[in-house]
């Protein structure tokens, strides 16, 4: 295979097996599709937004060696794929673990009390690290959302997010690692030290995984808040 294609391939094989099984007759997740793109779309605008900016002031980059060289603006079209086809998969995965099975992972009070922390810590380190992009922006503006959520909106689906959230590390952990380098001379997607933590999980930065859990996060509130809205005609 041609290795300029090889993030294009990461993409199109996050979301292929999603897509397939979201036929599957216990699953049948292409009954929310309509929800599930809509609950897509708008976090995407806002990242790539986000993407275009911190590429454009040099805090991370893309490997040429590893991307088609179709550009959106200054980002490789794979880069704009990715929050596409990464969502997607991680919703399907949130609808599977969580609400097929009918079950409440967490208490409201566990799930608020991990949204304290995690809001709290989290806006202590982008403080302490203020001066470098990647963190103060990715730690302050997950630690609001969580804030937000849990204790503004006060919504019933945390407990369901953290859940899922630990199935979705796994393949992030695989993505994210091979764009990281992980298995490659050199890696698809590179970042400037000076506006991390410096801290890496194998070859992932650790902000990587907060950025993820932002991402995902509203991803799924708007896709329960649009489910919710959704009419409906009957049980599917």
């Amino acid at each position: 295979m041609n290795q300029k294609f090889l993030y294009l391939l990461i993409d199109l094989l996050s979301i292929f097996f999603p897509l397939v099984f979201s036929f599957h007759p216990k699953i049948r997740f292409y009954k929310h599709w309509r929800t599930a793109w809509a609950a897509i779309a708008l976090p995407a605008v806002i990242f790539i937004g986000w993407d275009i900016w911190f590429t454009g002031m040099g805090v991370w980059g893309f490997n040429p060696q590893y991307i088609t060289g179709v550009y959106f603006i200054n980002l490789p079209v794979e880069e704009v794929l990715f929050f596409i086809c990464v969502p997607y998969a991680c919703l399907f995965t949130y609808q599977c673990v969580n609400v097929i099975s009918g079950r409440e992972r967490l208490s409201a009070e566990v799930s608020n009390a991990l949204s304290d922390v995690l809001a709290i810590g989290l806006c202590l380190v982008g403080l302490y690290y203020h001066d470098r992009w990647y963190t103060v922006v990715t730690f302050i503006s997950t630690a609001v959302v969580l804030a937000i959520f849990s204790r503004v909106w006060k919504v019933s689906f945390m407990g369901r997010f953290y859940f899922a959230y630990l199935f979705i590390l796994i393949p992030f952990f695989i993505v994210n690692g091979i764009l990281t380098g992980t298995g490659l001379p050199s890696p698809i997607v590179w970042y400037k030290n000076l506006e991390t933590m410096r801290l890496r999980m194998g070859t992932i930065p650790v902000e990587d995984a907060i950025y993820g859990m932002l991402l995902l996060v509203l991803n799924v509130a708007l896709f329960e808040y649009l489910e919710k809205r959704r009419p409906r005609s009957g049980p599917l």
